[in-house]
């Protein structure tokens, strides 16, 4: 009988053999795979959620609301931050450690069917089948399912979902999606299926008209969900949450949440015209959004502990994503200096990433990880990029020792930031927590 290590330990080498193999995401291994496990994703309604940044966070409040109306609701992000058991929530909960080992032993005789016409199923596939099966077998009302990478490829293409979003498109995994806004957006596009409504709240428009050409290509009714179409007004920020309005054509919500930022509140009008194209019966209602929301926080999102100094943590781990958390920090911690803890992933672009964090008042301590499949950014290659651009910074190999040596260092008024990496993230909210 399977237990959790060696489920670990099996997936673990899913990521270096398609690694070391180059082996490609393919959706019709996907759909064969889903085949051979019954395609359990039709048992249920779901809601299918693509987008370069946003993604995640606006999942994650769509399955709140949805769980505070009553429903029954699977939820499944990416990356997770301490255990591959939080890929599959159900009303806010992980699977339990034994379930998943159950499931992946249960699992195996249709992976090693796959594996024979088509490849064995990578890791990402194998964890979102397993998330699949398991919300069929716990009968839940409704999923909510964050997309992967890109959209027209990826294993959550084998959804028919009851309504789709894209939420922003930016330059990221340009090595496999193209180096273009308007390639990438025709990747994201892909989730576009006929009489399926699907909301963009893309605000680049070279991106939001090429998603609107392919939406109107695959006969999907386009809900426009941008700032300018739901005005965000009344801000109001607080010490440890924020209040605004989200004015859609249908309702005002009054929001107040602890999840700072201001691309929190575009994740949030975005997550409510959503829920508002839903059917009837699956719609939360606009006191259930605004419960659900006030009480939910969002680990490693604009992460907040207050202290002297403050700590922060934030997964900004793209451009786009770098941007947003600068706009954040700018916004809620005026005229004040920020160390910046740092890793980045050897695949993303360290120079542009930590040329957006430059911008604010700073200093870095550059750090690594050690992640099976993913390579980090030598810290001596972001020190010198960090050179180049004019900003100043220390390489400390250890990531809890970079971020001791950062609060020690840092003014009693000052704010750390530790980002750039889901795997830094993970590893020093961890530690923190623990510490602290």
């Amino acid at each position: 009988m399977m237990d959790f290590e060696a489920a670990q330990t099996y997936l673990l080498a899913t990521i270096n053999e398609t690694v070391s193999r180059r082996m490609p995401y393919r959706l019709e291994r996907m759909r064969v795979f889903m085949h051979e496990l019954g395609d359990p994703q039709t048992r249920y309604p779901t809601v299918q959620v693509g987008g370069t940044s946003g993604k995640g966070s606006t999942s994650t409040m769509i399955a709140a609301a949805l769980a505070r109306s009553g429903k029954r609701t699977g939820l499944h992000t990416k990356p997770h931050l301490r255990s591959m058991t939080e890929r599959a929530r159900i009303d806010g909960v992980a699977v339990s450690e034994e379930r998943f080992a159950a499931l992946l032993e249960e699992m195996m005789p249709a992976i090693e069917r796959t594996a024979q016409a088509h490849g064995r199923p990578t890791y990402y596939e194998t964890l979102l089948a397993l998330t699949l099966l398991y919300f069929a077998q716990e009968n839940v009302d409704i999923a909510v399912v964050e997309v992967g990478l890109g959209g027209r490829l990826d294993g959550t293409n084998v959804l028919v979902p009851v309504v789709a979003a894209i939420t922003s498109v930016g330059l990221d995994h340009t090595d496999v999606l193209g180096d273009s806004i308007e390639g990438i957006a025709r990747e994201k596009a892909g989730i576009a299926k006929s009489g399926i409504p699907l909301v963009v709240a893309a605000e680049d428009e070279a991106a939001f008209g090429v998603i609107a050409d392919e939406a109107r290509k695959a006969g999907a009714p386009l809900v426009d969900a941008r700032p300018e179409a739901i005005p965000i007004d009344n801000v109001k920020l607080e010490r440890e949450a924020q209040g605004f309005d989200v004015v859609t054509p249908h309702a005002r919500y009054s929001i107040v949440t602890r999840m700072l930022g201001g691309f929190q509140r575009r994740n949030a009008a975005t997550a409510i015209v959503t829920m508002e194209t839903l059917p009837e019966p699956l719609r939360p209602s606009r006191e259930a959004t605004e419960a659900a929301l006030a009480d939910l926080l969002i680990p490693g999102r604009m992460e907040v502990y207050p202290g002297h100094p403050t700590l922060v943590f934030d997964i900004a781990h793209n451009v786009e994503k770098a941007d947003q958390l600068v706009r954040s920090l700018r916004e809620r911690y005026e005229d004040r200096h920020f160390t910046f803890v740092v890793a980045i992933g050897a695949s993303k672009d360290a120079a542009e990433i930590l040329r957006t964090f430059a911008t604010l008042p700073s200093n870095f301590v550059f750090t690594s990880f050690e992640i099976a499949g993913r390579e980090a950014t030598k810290p001596m290659r972001l020190l010198r990029i960090a050179e180049s651009i004019g900003a100043w910074g220390r390489c400390v190999g250890d990531p809890v020792e970079a971020l001791s040596i950062a609060r020690r260092s840092a003014a009693a008024n000052d704010v750390i930031v530790v980002t750039g990496s889901t795997f830094l993230v993970a590893t020093l909210r961890e530690w923190w927590l623990v510490a602290a």
